[in-house]
């Protein structure tokens, strides 16, 4: 066994070595946001907040044509590494990356919902509301099949998760026991069937072993569409998330339906209204529904962005109380370069 471990790590060196990337070049690009964030019922304090980050792209080509990429996004005044990807594009079959946080899978179907601005969930409230990730949320692998072996408009992803943890790992090590086994994602889109119609679905699959924790695998999907036509977008889907938990108190799924529709006013100014239902089930008959909409008003001139969101939530973090009913106003101011 370790004779043919040490035949299989020298035939990839070999490899490596064969295909290795030719210098390519490297950018930088980034952005700020600033927001002042009034809200009802709740003691804000300082209402001022902000967001910036900066991403590093490189791109390169391996000795036998095929493109390599890499990118990396870092958040907050460089404080922490938010994503980062590694891909390989292999010539009429697709590109296949690496992935750490990068919305990979079924999480690259959280919200897609036409917005001004920002989707419900995250316009200034704290919701709490619970979305689709799937077993792309963390280090993944994933393939982008080539479009050249694909229906017109169609595209497809394949993501595998070996062992699924909500964290990212640094090079040598490994995450701990989540108690969860490998997991895959599907997703599909399509906008080929009609002018102005995008059609997208997810499926999500994590092994979870049945006992103590879990009654049985994670299983998830999310379905929607959205449709442009002229200066008007609308757009709805729908999420599962069957998580499963054996607990008294645990979750056994989350069931979101998503609503937007977003006018073009000019090429500059843009309106929109979203709406967000989700409803937690626990075990026995233990249910809460958690509602968030927004309506946004949206001014670009060239790289600056003003918005400004009227925002409601009620029972956030699916908890019914008037203290979790809440509405607010956020303004933002968004510089990119």
């Amino acid at each position: 066994m370790n004779k043919l471990t040490k035949i299989g790590v020298s035939a990839l060196c070999g490899s490596l070595a064969a295909v290795a990337a030719q210098a390519g070049a490297l950018t930088v690009s980034g952005g700020a946001t600033v927001t002042h964030t009034s809200n009802t019922g709740d003691v804000t304090g300082n209402p001022l907040g902000m967001t910036s980050g900066v991403t590093f792209t490189g791109a390169g080509e391996l000795d036998n044509g095929n493109a390599v990429g890499y990118s990396i996004a870092m958040d907050d005044g460089l404080a922490a590494l938010s994503s980062a990807q590694i891909t390989l594009d292999m010539a009429g079959l697709g590109k296949i990356s690496f992935d750490q946080g990068g919305g990979t899978g079924l999480d690259r179907l959280d919200d897609e919902m036409p917005s001004a601005w920002n989707v419900p969930q995250s316009a200034g409230l704290g919701s709490g509301i619970q979305i689709a990730t799937g077993a792309g949320n963390g280090t993944d692998i994933e393939l982008a099949v080539s479009s050249d072996i694909l229906p017109d408009g169609m595209s497809a992803y394949l993501s595998w998760n070996p062992r699924v943890a909500g964290g990212t790992n640094g090079d040598k090590t490994a995450s701990g026991d989540t108690g969860k086994g490998s997991g895959y994602d599907v997703v599909l889109r399509s906008t080929g069937i009609a002018d102005g119609l995008d059609l997208f679905a997810g499926y999500s699959v994590i092994e979870q072993p049945a006992g103590t924790s879990f009654q049985g695998d994670n299983t998830a999907h999310v379905i929607g569409a959205k449709y442009a036509i002229g200066s008007v977008t609308v757009g709805y889907q729908r999420m599962r998330d069957n998580k499963q938990a054996s607990t008294a108190t645990g979750t056994r799924y989350y069931e979101n339906d998503h609503y937007g529709i977003a006018f073009n006013i000019s090429d500059d100014l843009s309106i929109s209204y979203g709406e967000t239902k989700s409803t937690r089930a626990q075990q026995g008959t233990t249910s809460n529904e958690a509602k968030a909409s927004s309506i946004q008003l949206s001014y670009t001139m060239g790289g600056a962005t003003i918005a400004i969101a009227e925002n409601s939530v009620d029972n956030a973090s699916y908890i019914s109380t008037t203290t979790q009913d809440k509405d607010g106003t956020t303004i933002a101011l968004t510089l990119a370069f």
